[in-house]
């Protein structure tokens, strides 16, 4: 069971329907593009492939719990969290409003956040299934390769990117 966030187009959409064709029941999380995310499992069932869609904002505490939960309603559990969800909102440093910069933050590095916390507790709550993997469990972040690479005219989004490389490797050691 795998949660893929940002899935109703680009990089998400794209590992929903790859995770979909070897056997993973996938839940296509969209924040606006409803029909955008139909599509997407409409795509995923014409390969055979089982999921459904849920709409989250990943920057809203209560969205991604609500998302969780749908997805252990509907299929057990989870094992797998993709977290891709993320955007721009460009402008040069000095010129960047505080709502550009936390809109970024909110999204790309805040929503990763919230959907590890949460994927982590039901990995403990469920604990290692022997015969489904080795693991509790999979989280995967998508990052850029400005998470290492500074980018004028996008502080906000290299930040939010360096940010993800930072937890990825602090959860690891957790």
């Amino acid at each position: 069971i795998a949660i893929v966030t940002g899935a109703s187009s680009g990089i998400g959409a794209g590992i929903g329907k790859a995770l979909a064709s070897e056997g993973a029941k996938v839940v296509v999380n969209f924040s606006s593009s409803a029909g955008k995310a139909e599509k997407v499992l409409e795509e995923i069932r014409s390969g055979g492939g089982e999921g459904i869609t849920v709409k989250a904002d990943v920057s809203s505490e209560k969205d991604v719990l609500q998302m969780f939960a749908v997805a252990i309603k509907t299929f057990g559990t989870v094992d797998i969290l993709v977290n891709n969800a993320g955007l721009q909102n460009d402008a040069k440093f000095h010129d960047m409003t505080l709502e550009q910069w936390n809109h970024v933050i909110d999204i790309n590095l805040t929503g990763q956040f919230l959907c590890a916390r949460e994927a982590i507790k039901e990995f403990l709550r469920r604990g290692v299934v022997p015969e489904r993997t080795k693991p509790a469990g999979k989280i995967i972040c998508i990052s850029s390769v400005h998470e290492v690479i500074p980018w004028a005219g996008h502080a906000n989004y290299a930040a939010s990117k360096g940010g993800v490389m930072m937890l990825m490797k602090t959860i690891a050691q957790e």
